[in-house]
């Protein structure tokens, strides 16, 4: 397998797109198009299918919802394109974006254009090709980008409507109840227990900003000779709520696994190194119930890819590796209910 993720295969046969029509299309909404046009499909991703756009001597990147049946709220390009643009004049690094097409009509599903912005989507959140001081300079870094993009004034930038303040965790605990109940093919006991145990137990910090939702190593672009992030990717999630919901999601998806600990290269930060360098670059004095914010993040990934799985039996997945998803919903509520049931 290679060190980096962002390889472009042949367009899958699921997603294949008509070439002719998305250049007539982009030509008449955007400059520099050219009269060829070239398709070829980013080889990871299991939700919206991703495209690398080869027209006019110049690369960009187009992201459009999956065919078939898709559950509510989901896939939400048009929300991930918003952020992005309002992102833009900020210091968060975010690709330029160009259009978004609402018009089913055009491609079958909506899609937007940014640019292919370049460098390196590791395809290990280790890291394992970096030196220990290259592995640590980009680590630190990403709780940079996450603490400047905590405190960006969503008002200001015109998101002031992009979610609901107040009572995230509450809503999100509703939400990815829903979408597992959604796309249930198992009984899970533990899945049983986390909707019970966890609106039941949502800390009282009730603290908003805007929230990436799928904040990871693997989802940002680090710089092509540099231990820093170029851009961050992967918005569809993002919404306002509660910044601690990044932080131990980004724990958890980069140094947990399937729910255990995983053992770390040199470099890594600890997990109380991870939780300080947060709290120091936003004035935090420490994290009561940090627990309760790993065990919702691992209900909510058991959530996730019980989707996927389900899409992936379904054949509409954006990835040929969904059908092989069939435990990772069990692994992770079995590691949640463990850390509450001790």
């Amino acid at each position: 397998m290679s060190e980096y993720q962002n390889e472009t295969i042949p367009v899958r046969e699921a997603h294949r797109l008509d070439e002719e029509k998305l250049r007539a299309y982009l030509s008449a909404h955007m400059d520099g198009i050219g009269d060829d046009i070239a398709l070829h499909q980013f080889a990871v991703g299991q939700s919206n299918p991703t495209y690398m756009v080869t027209t006019g001597g110049r690369e960009y990147v187009l992201r459009k919802k999956p065919p078939g049946t898709l559950l509510p709220s989901a896939h939400a390009v048009d929300r991930e394109y918003r952020i992005i643009t309002a992102l833009g004049p900020t210091e968060v690094p975010v690709p330029k974006t160009y259009l978004l097409c609402e018009d089913d009509d055009v491609l079958g599903t909506a899609f937007y254009v940014m640019d292919k912005v370049d460098g390196r989507v590791l395809d290990d959140q280790f890291a394992p090709a970096f030196s220990a001081a290259e592995r640590s300079a980009v680590y630190d870094h990403m709780l940079e980008v996450l603490a400047t993009f905590h405190a960006v004034d969503y008002e200001a930038v015109g998101l002031g409507d992009f979610g609901r303040p107040g009572n995230y965790y509450i809503r999100q605990i509703n939400r990815w109840t829903k979408q597992y109940v959604a796309s249930q093919t198992d009984e899970i006991p533990a899945m049983d227990h986390l909707m019970k145990w966890l609106p039941e137990n949502v800390p009282q910090d009730d603290t908003t900003t805007l929230v990436h939702g799928d904040y990871r190593l693997g989802n940002a672009i680090v710089h092509p000779t540099q231990p820093r992030i170029s851009a961050v990717l992967d918005w569809e999630l993002a919404t306002l709520g509660h910044p601690l919901a990044d932080l131990a999601y980004c724990y958890v998806a980069c140094f947990m696994g399937t729910g255990e600990p995983l053992e770390l290269l040199p470099g890594l930060p600890s997990e109380d190194e991870f939780i300080h360098g947060y709290c120091a670059l936003t004035d935090r004095g420490g994290i009561p119930d940090w627990t309760f914010y790993k065990v919702f993040q691992l209900f909510r990934l058991a959530a996730i890819v019980q989707g996927v799985y389900k899409r992936g039996l379904d054949g509409i997945s954006s990835s040929a590796k969904a059908v092989t998803y069939g435990d990772k919903c069990r692994d992770r509520a079995v590691a949640a209910w463990a850390m509450v049931a001790g």
